[in-house]
């Protein structure tokens, strides 16, 4: 048979719309989140550390995803540009 552990009340500083938004996720699952803080405690502690890599972002996957993300803006931008074009054979045949 388990004991159970003695509980100590602590109090976080955490954003207020992160904070709803994760309750509301942890509600869908039915959890609280003070279970959800009790297992990422004792995840910490399983780990001894984060039970997840924490590190800085690659500075050169950020600048390929930012050229991937503009040349992907600059293709709709041209598809909008042919959108909007007409032929001058589809104009003629228009009037």
């Amino acid at each position: 048979m388990q004991t159970k552990e003695p509980k100590v009340q602590t109090s976080l500083r955490i954003d207020e719309v992160a904070l709803s938004e994760a309750k509301a996720i942890l509600n869908e699952i039915g959890m609280n989140f003070s279970e959800a803080v009790n297992i990422f405690t004792k995840m910490i502690v399983r780990h001894r550390g984060l039970p997840f890599d924490v590190r800085l972002p690659d500075p050169q996957a950020n600048d390929l995803t930012n050229k991937l993300r503009t040349a992907l803006e600059e293709v709709e931008r041209i598809e909008q540009e042919k959108a909007s074009t007409i032929s001058a054979r589809d104009f003629l045949s228009e009037l």
